[in-house]
């Protein structure tokens, strides 16, 4: 959510640093600040509370000039919201400190430096940085060498930008689990936490490494590694000035959407996770206080977020042992509720204005529902206004009107609540690294099910002349097949149903013929053996089956079952990576039916009315 921008420069760069901060807004904050380096005059500060327009206007007012700066947008995670725990710190009026992540080991080192003498002026983690590289400058040569010593003591996840009136004209950066971009000028430099900052300035980027150190000037860059030996990293030239708004290589931007999922992914996951862990900061100040009295989970939705949160109550119930309900929006409101105690309400949404969440969210705090949490992508919408604790999927726009890789990054988000939520409920250190661990491969698994691409796209011809489809998944799967359904009807306008395979009997297999089409998600999980019985049911009865499994599961292709094998995945993270192909399958039908893939009939982006 924070976002960072820093440059060294010739010419004042406040006009740089403002634009950059403004171009990161999309990820969500509360206040936003710049300092800046002047020969003779030290370091001059703004910070303010709210848009990054307050601050621009407090800069023009205060006429503020300089050639070295930092700049911040700032979502509060220690300390609420104010000017005195807004961006950029500062020690002594030496050096300031902006940074993205969290230190799980402030509340240490902020003991350890108060036993030094230091006094601390707000609530943040950020502040104890500040005061360490300025403890640690007294025993070295200079800031780069400090910040290098500071760092070894953190713990957690950060992007550090760092000026000194002591090192006139230098910046010194540090990552480690949260990004930071270095952008390379003729006779300037600048970093940034997203490429997207420095797209008014350069196209020359270069990606920092995890551990990696730089030590920015004017007139050169120097990157060191973990280990401290300089090393050399590649230039690349980005493309991020028209990323949000043009096509570029696609065909449309629903295609696009659904190819920048992993990247999509790791971004709702940077700075979430530290060593072996989730952070569970990210979540905003109040977090922990709220989640210690959750005795239950009611989570609220609409279409494609609906079927996310019946993904999470497998979870939530899995891990935690919490009692969830997952509603429709506009059926939660019209009905009478008995309101369990300590029942913590999470809403679900691409555009955090779906006018049925909302008033379902206005109905539930009505009815003493105690604290609201929202999912969502877009910072300044209403229903981000309306809840206490916020979690953004940082999914980036989303143009097409059926949403992917919104869809996947909520899936993300859920499961990092689910694991801070079972932490109280007896999950153990070993079972949240296993989970972490998936997490951390997730969008690289992704990726692998992003390269089935040509073989789904020559298996959707077979959908071009039919009418109906059938979906199957068995447990936390059965909510994946649901939103396979969904895309395909979305899409391609072929009508298309989704059951719990174990359903069959009941109803749906007189439906099954040769003429229709059934698409089975199939993991290597507990439930598959129950579920190749189910496809049997299939094959007796004629029915043509399309099964994406993975490797070991004993589900082999033959007459009338075609297989698609996908990479094999952990538990949890399963859900997310089938969800890839079933868009995929979905899109290339659409695709040959010749259908308005970003925009189909009679659907909106936004529902904004009920």
């Amino acid at each position: 959510m924070c976002g960072i921008v820093g440059a060294v420069s010739q010419r004042s760069v406040v006009p740089i640093l403002l634009e950059g901060l403004k171009r990161l807004e999309y990820r969500g904050y509360d206040s936003a600040g710049v300092a800046v380096l002047n020969t003779g005059d030290g370091i001059e500060r703004l910070r303010t509370v709210g848009k990054v327009a307050v601050l621009e206007h407090s800069v023009r007012e205060q006429q503020l000039t300089g050639a070295t700066g930092i700049a911040h947008t700032r979502w509060a995670t220690h300390g609420i919201p104010n000017e005195d725990n807004a961006h950029p710190h500062i020690s002594h009026d030496r050096l300031a400190v902006v940074h993205n992540g969290i230190i799980e080991n402030h509340e240490a080192l902020r003991q350890k430096l108060e036993d030094l003498g230091y006094q601390f002026a707000s609530q943040t983690d950020t502040e104890v940085i500040a005061h360490l590289i300025h403890h640690h400058r007294k025993h070295h040569a200079d800031l780069l060498a400090a910040t290098r010593a500071a760092i070894q003591e953190f713990e957690g996840a950060y992007a550090v930008a760092v000026l000194s009136r002591d090192d006139p004209g230098r910046i010194i950066g540090a990552r480690k689990g949260s990004p930071l971009v270095i952008g390379i000028g003729i006779e300037e430099h600048f970093l940034a936490s997203d490429v997207l900052a420095l797209a008014p300035v350069t196209r020359q980027i270069i990606y920092l490494h995890e551990g990696d150190v730089v030590d920015l000037q004017r007139s050169r860059c120097t990157v060191y590694a973990a280990d401290g030996g300089q090393v050399e990293r590649s230039v690349c030239v980005s493309q991020a000035s028209a990323d949000a708004v043009d096509r570029g290589p696609y065909r449309n931007f629903t295609q696009k959407e659904i190819f920048e999922q992993p990247q999509a992914i790791a971004d709702t996951l940077e700075g979430r996770i530290g060593k072996n862990r989730i952070l569970e900061q990210a979540f905003g100040v109040k977090a922990a206080a709220v989640f210690d009295k959750v005795e239950a989970v009611q989570i609220i939705a609409c279409g494609t977020s609906y079927h996310a949160g019946l993904v999470a109550r497998y979870w939530l119930e899995g891990l935690a042992g919490l009692p969830c309900e997952v509603e429709i929006a506009s059926e939660f409101r019209y009905r009478k509720h008995a309101v369990r105690p300590n029942t913590l309400i999470v809403t679900i949404s691409q555009s955090g204005e779906t006018a049925d969440t909302l008033a379902a969210l206005r109905y539930a705090r009505s009815l003493g529902y105690a604290h609201a949490l929202a999912i969502c992508n877009v910072p300044e919408s209403s229903l981000v206004r309306d809840s206490e604790l916020v979690l953004f999927t940082r999914a980036g726009p989303e143009i097409g009107v059926a949403s992917t890789k919104a869809f996947t990054t909520q899936l993300g988000c859920l499961l990092l609540l689910v694991i801070a939520l079972a932490r109280r409920h007896g999950l153990t250190a070993e079972q949240e690294k296993a989970i972490v661990a998936e997490l951390e491969h997730l969008p690289g698994h992704v990726r692998s099910a992003l390269a089935l691409n040509d073989t789904i796209r020559r298996l959707a011809e077979r959908f071009a002349d039919k009418r109906h489809a059938l979906f199957l998944g068995r447990g936390v799967q059965f909510p994946i097949a649901l939103e396979g359904a969904l895309k395909l009807k979305e899409l391609s306008y072929i009508h298309a149903e989704a059951y719990a395979a174990g359903e069959l009997k009941h109803g749906p297999l007189a439906l099954v013929d040769a003429d229709m089409p059934v698409v089975a998600v199939a993991p290597n999980d507990d439930l598959l053996e129950k579920l190749k019985s189910n496809l049997q049911e299939v094959r007796a009865r004629g029915g043509e089956l399309l099964v994406f499994s993975e490797p070991g599961t004993g589900v082999r292709a033959g007459d009338g079952t075609t297989i698609v094998q996908l990479p094999a995945t952990g538990e949890f993270t399963a859900p997310i990576i089938y969800t890839i192909p079933l868009q995929l399958l979905a899109y290339y039908v659409a695709i040959v039916k010749g259908t308005d893939v970003d925009q189909p009939r009679n659907l909106a982006k936004s529902v904004t009315v009920e």
